[in-house]
């Protein structure tokens, strides 16, 4: 039976996420070294693996023609994804194809340098890839001025809902979840052990958290950010899933998974409500915001 978690963490991090002391991040970013604390990497189900550090998620996905990287962290990430990659026996070079989230540092910071080390190919939405080939967020961004400057990307192919990119056997397909930024996508693929296969979502974040004085419930440069973000929520709620991973780990619960899985096995990973408890815990957060805006 799949092992279900209290929801409260990821409703108290969401929130937290959402406050006045995130919004408020400057381009020092003192966060920053919280979450690129490391992390050992392991395995979550069949052919996925986590390999991301301590507060960024990064996932991989392997076949035997070659391997899919999902997200790159910080830019001082990157050397620390490709050690991990290397501690399960595998190699940075035989990664062929690089998804991204969003354009944000903390999502797409090391993406240049893994690009570099592994020449894969960079998958992203017509909106992040911008960001990506510029190093920053463009105007339309909640968090525009408010994040640091990354090493910009330069060979990229665009992902659009719906679209699928494969490498050998492995099939992930985008879905697009705007509204923490214009051009968020989520993933999705299946991973088996034995005849056991099951759905796996890699899922972007979904927090209404911005720079200060953007206000989502009226903005010019992104006025469709409320929209997006119940358009992204239904999105997360309809997808079949399995095993959720979010660009945030602890959003999705997955230390505590984690810890389960010492005597749960892989079994601990599996949630088919988590995909819609991390939905409704990012609806709570907007419909706070929103109440807050009305006030402002």
């Amino acid at each position: 039976m799949p092992l279900t978690l209290t929801r409260a963490p990821a409703l108290a991090l969401a929130l937290l996420l959402a406050s006045p002391v995130a919004q408020a991040q400057t381009p020092g970013c003192d966060v920053c070294a919280i979450w690129n604390a490391d992390q050992a990497p392991f395995r979550i189900f069949g052919n996925t693996y986590y390999v991301g550090v301590k507060g960024l998620s990064s996932v991989l996905v392997t076949s035997p023609q070659g391997h899919v990287l999902i997200d790159g962290g910080l830019p001082e990430s990157a050397p620390k994804i490709i050690a991990n990659i290397a501690t399960l026996g595998f190699r940075i070079e035989d990664v062929k194809l690089i998804l991204n989230s969003h354009g944000h540092i903390d999502h797409a910071g090391g993406l240049a340098e893994l690009q570099r080390r592994s020449d894969a190919l960079v998958a992203a939405s017509p909106s992040a890839a911008l960001d990506l080939a510029s190093g920053e967020v463009g105007p339309d961004d909640p968090q525009y001025h408010a994040l640091p400057k990354y090493p910009p990307v330069k060979d990229m192919r665009l992902a659009r809902d719906g679209g699928q990119f494969n490498v050998g056997p492995v099939n992930l397909t985008a879905h697009a979840t705007p509204g923490h930024t214009p051009g968020g996508l989520s993933w999705t693929w299946q991973s088996c052990d034995g005849p056991r296969c099951l759905n796996m979502v890699y899922a972007d974040s979904l927090n209404a958290v911005s720079r200060p004085g953007f206000k989502f419930s009226a903005s010019s440069e992104y006025p469709n950010a409320v929209a997006d973000l119940r358009h992204s929520f239904e999105t997360l709620e309809k997808l079949p899933c399995d095993v959720l991973i979010s660009a945030h780990p602890e959003a999705s619960q997955l230390w505590e998974r984690l810890e389960a899985s010492t005597t749960a096995g892989s079994e601990a990973f599996v949630d088919p409500q988590a995909c819609r408890a991390y939905a409704a815990a990012a609806r709570t957060v907007l419909e706070s915001r929103l109440e807050q805006e009305k006030q402002q």
